[in-house]
Protein backbone atom coordinates (compact mmCIF):
# COMPACT_ATOMS: atom_id res chain seq x y z
CA UNK A 1 0.00 0.00 0.00
CA UNK A 2 1.09 3.55 -0.70
CA UNK A 3 0.33 5.96 2.14
CA UNK A 4 -2.72 8.15 1.61
CA UNK A 5 -4.50 10.81 3.62
CA UNK A 6 -7.30 13.30 3.08
CA UNK A 7 -6.94 16.95 3.96
CA UNK A 8 -8.15 20.51 3.50
CA UNK A 9 -6.14 23.09 1.57
CA UNK A 10 -5.39 25.99 3.91
CA UNK A 11 -3.50 28.26 1.53
CA UNK A 12 -0.03 29.17 0.26
CA UNK A 13 3.01 30.78 1.82
CA UNK A 14 6.75 30.85 1.18
CA UNK A 15 9.93 29.51 2.77
CA UNK A 16 13.69 29.78 2.31
CA UNK A 17 16.04 26.87 1.65
CA UNK A 18 19.51 26.44 3.15
CA UNK A 19 21.07 28.65 0.49
CA UNK A 20 18.63 31.51 1.03
CA UNK A 21 16.51 30.87 -2.06
CA UNK A 22 12.79 31.58 -1.82
CA UNK A 23 10.26 28.93 -2.84
CA UNK A 24 6.45 28.61 -2.56
CA UNK A 25 4.74 26.05 -0.34
CA UNK A 26 1.12 24.95 0.08
CA UNK A 27 -0.21 24.32 3.58
CA UNK A 28 -2.63 21.40 3.93
CA UNK A 29 -4.47 20.45 7.11
CA UNK A 30 -4.36 16.66 6.67
CA UNK A 31 -6.23 14.16 8.84
CA UNK A 32 -6.70 12.60 11.14
CA UNK A 33 -8.62 10.09 9.02
CA UNK A 34 -10.55 7.25 10.65
CA UNK A 35 -10.85 3.67 9.35
CA UNK A 36 -14.57 2.87 9.19
CA UNK A 37 -14.62 -0.31 7.06
CA UNK A 38 -12.43 -3.22 5.98
CA UNK A 39 -12.92 -5.03 2.69
CA UNK A 40 -11.44 -8.49 2.07
CA UNK A 41 -11.06 -10.86 -0.87
CA UNK A 42 -13.69 -13.33 0.36
CA UNK A 43 -16.55 -10.85 0.58
CA UNK A 44 -15.54 -8.09 -1.84
CA UNK A 45 -12.97 -9.61 -4.19
CA UNK A 46 -10.16 -7.26 -3.12
CA UNK A 47 -8.47 -5.86 -0.02
CA UNK A 48 -9.07 -2.27 0.99
CA UNK A 49 -9.94 0.00 3.85
CA UNK A 50 -12.43 2.87 3.81
CA UNK A 51 -11.29 6.05 5.54
CA UNK A 52 -13.36 9.09 6.54
CA UNK A 53 -12.42 12.71 7.19
CA UNK A 54 -14.04 16.05 8.01
CA UNK A 55 -16.68 16.99 10.54
CA UNK A 56 -20.38 16.98 9.67
CA UNK A 57 -23.66 17.17 11.56
CA UNK A 58 -25.16 13.71 12.01
CA UNK A 59 -28.48 14.81 10.51
CA UNK A 60 -26.69 15.88 7.31
CA UNK A 61 -25.15 12.46 6.69
CA UNK A 62 -27.04 10.16 4.33
CA UNK A 63 -28.85 7.15 5.75
CA UNK A 64 -26.43 4.60 4.20
CA UNK A 65 -23.46 6.51 5.61
CA UNK A 66 -25.10 6.77 9.02
CA UNK A 67 -25.44 2.98 9.00
CA UNK A 68 -21.77 2.51 8.10
CA UNK A 69 -20.60 4.82 10.86
CA UNK A 70 -22.98 3.28 13.42
CA UNK A 71 -21.64 -0.19 12.57
CA UNK A 72 -18.09 1.04 13.16
CA UNK A 73 -19.14 2.88 16.33
CA UNK A 74 -17.92 6.24 15.01
CA UNK A 75 -19.61 9.62 14.65
CA UNK A 76 -20.42 10.48 11.00
CA UNK A 77 -17.75 12.29 8.99
CA UNK A 78 -18.05 14.20 5.72
CA UNK A 79 -15.71 12.57 3.18
CA UNK A 80 -15.16 8.85 2.49
CA UNK A 81 -12.48 7.24 0.32
CA UNK A 82 -11.19 3.71 -0.26
CA UNK A 83 -7.52 2.76 -0.08
CA UNK A 84 -6.16 -0.54 -1.41
CA UNK A 85 -3.96 -2.34 1.14
CA UNK A 86 -1.79 -5.47 1.11
CA UNK A 87 -2.25 -6.46 4.76
CA UNK A 88 -5.60 -5.85 6.46
CA UNK A 89 -4.23 -7.02 9.82
CA UNK A 90 -2.40 -3.69 10.17
CA UNK A 91 -5.71 -1.81 10.39
CA UNK A 92 -8.71 -1.92 12.70
CA UNK A 93 -12.05 -0.12 12.86
CA UNK A 94 -11.70 3.27 14.49
CA UNK A 95 -7.95 3.46 13.88
CA UNK A 96 -6.67 6.96 13.10
CA UNK A 97 -4.35 7.70 10.19
CA UNK A 98 -2.41 10.88 10.88
CA UNK A 99 -0.18 13.16 8.88
CA UNK A 100 2.99 11.57 10.30
CA UNK A 101 2.64 8.73 7.75
CA UNK A 102 4.62 11.12 5.52
CA UNK A 103 8.19 12.26 6.14
CA UNK A 104 10.02 15.44 5.24
CA UNK A 105 11.75 15.13 1.86
CA UNK A 106 9.28 12.50 0.62
CA UNK A 107 7.52 12.95 -2.73
CA UNK A 108 3.72 12.86 -3.02
CA UNK A 109 0.95 13.10 -5.60
CA UNK A 110 -1.86 15.53 -4.73
CA UNK A 111 -5.37 15.30 -6.22
CA UNK A 112 -7.99 18.03 -5.94
CA UNK A 113 -10.86 19.73 -7.74
CA UNK A 114 -9.64 22.71 -9.77
CA UNK A 115 -11.25 26.11 -9.38
CA UNK A 116 -14.43 26.52 -11.41
CA UNK A 117 -14.43 29.43 -13.87
CA UNK A 118 -17.91 29.03 -15.36
CA UNK A 119 -18.64 29.39 -19.07
CA UNK A 120 -15.70 30.93 -20.93
CA UNK A 121 -14.87 31.88 -24.50
CA UNK A 122 -12.12 30.41 -26.66
CA UNK A 123 -9.56 33.11 -25.82
CA UNK A 124 -9.53 32.32 -22.11
CA UNK A 125 -10.38 28.62 -22.39
CA UNK A 126 -8.06 27.62 -25.27
CA UNK A 127 -5.65 30.59 -25.54
CA UNK A 128 -6.92 31.66 -28.99
CA UNK A 129 -5.76 34.96 -30.47
CA UNK A 130 -8.32 37.71 -31.04
CA UNK A 131 -9.39 39.24 -34.33
CA UNK A 132 -8.76 42.81 -35.50
CA UNK A 133 -10.23 45.51 -33.26
CA UNK A 134 -10.66 48.16 -35.98
CA UNK A 135 -12.18 48.83 -39.43
CA UNK A 136 -15.54 47.34 -38.46
CA UNK A 137 -14.41 43.74 -38.48
CA UNK A 138 -16.90 42.78 -35.75
CA UNK A 139 -14.73 39.71 -35.20
CA UNK A 140 -12.97 40.50 -31.94
CA UNK A 141 -13.25 37.49 -29.62
CA UNK A 142 -15.27 35.05 -31.71
CA UNK A 143 -14.10 31.45 -32.32
CA UNK A 144 -14.16 31.82 -36.11
CA UNK A 145 -14.88 29.01 -38.55
CA UNK A 146 -15.84 25.73 -36.90
CA UNK A 147 -15.38 23.36 -39.85
CA UNK A 148 -15.51 22.79 -43.60
CA UNK A 149 -18.68 22.34 -45.63
CA UNK A 150 -17.76 18.75 -46.52
CA UNK A 151 -18.56 16.84 -43.33
CA UNK A 152 -21.68 18.94 -42.64
CA UNK A 153 -21.02 18.65 -38.94
CA UNK A 154 -18.74 19.93 -36.19
CA UNK A 155 -15.84 17.50 -35.77
CA UNK A 156 -15.54 15.97 -32.31
CA UNK A 157 -12.92 17.59 -30.14
CA UNK A 158 -13.26 21.01 -31.77
CA UNK A 159 -12.11 23.76 -29.39
CA UNK A 160 -15.14 25.90 -28.64
CA UNK A 161 -16.51 28.06 -25.81
CA UNK A 162 -17.79 26.07 -22.85
CA UNK A 163 -17.46 25.21 -19.17
CA UNK A 164 -13.98 25.76 -17.75
CA UNK A 165 -12.48 24.45 -14.54
CA UNK A 166 -13.87 22.25 -11.77
CA UNK A 167 -12.00 19.21 -13.06
CA UNK A 168 -10.26 16.51 -11.05
CA UNK A 169 -6.55 17.36 -11.32
CA UNK A 170 -3.54 15.44 -10.00
CA UNK A 171 -0.12 17.07 -9.61
CA UNK A 172 2.63 14.46 -9.34
CA UNK A 173 6.05 14.50 -7.73
CA UNK A 174 5.63 17.30 -5.18
CA UNK A 175 8.07 17.33 -2.27
CA UNK A 176 7.05 17.38 1.37
CA UNK A 177 8.87 20.27 3.04
CA UNK A 178 7.62 19.96 6.62
CA UNK A 179 5.26 17.79 8.68
CA UNK A 180 3.67 19.17 11.88
CA UNK A 181 2.04 16.19 13.59
CA UNK A 182 0.74 18.25 16.53
CA UNK A 183 -1.25 20.63 14.32
CA UNK A 184 -2.01 18.04 11.59
CA UNK A 185 -0.28 20.21 8.98
CA UNK A 186 1.80 19.20 5.99
CA UNK A 187 3.73 21.74 3.89
CA UNK A 188 4.19 20.79 0.25
CA UNK A 189 6.57 22.53 -2.15
CA UNK A 190 4.72 24.18 -5.03
CA UNK A 191 1.02 24.60 -5.69
CA UNK A 192 -1.75 22.02 -5.48
CA UNK A 193 -5.11 22.09 -7.29
CA UNK A 194 -8.23 23.54 -5.72
CA UNK A 195 -9.44 26.58 -3.85
CA UNK A 196 -8.82 27.29 -0.18
CA UNK A 197 -10.78 24.98 2.17
CA UNK A 198 -11.28 22.43 -0.63
CA UNK A 199 -10.66 18.70 -0.20
CA UNK A 200 -7.34 17.28 -1.41
CA UNK A 201 -6.03 13.72 -1.45
CA UNK A 202 -2.33 13.18 -0.74
CA UNK A 203 -0.72 9.92 -1.85
CA UNK A 204 2.81 8.60 -1.83
CA UNK A 205 4.24 9.36 -5.27
CA UNK A 206 4.06 6.56 -7.84
CA UNK A 207 6.97 7.90 -9.94
CA UNK A 208 9.40 9.96 -7.85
Amino acid sequence: MKNMILGKKVGMTQMFDGEGRLFPVTVVEAGPCVVIQQKDVENDGYQAIKIAYGSIKEKNATKPHQGQFAKAGIKPLRYLREVRVDDLSQYSLGQEIKVDVFQEGEYVDVTGLSKGKGMQGVIKRHNFGRGPMTHGSRHHRKPGSIGALGPNKVVKGKKLPGHMGRDTVTVQGLQVVKVDAEKNLILIKGSVPGARKSLVTIRQSIKA
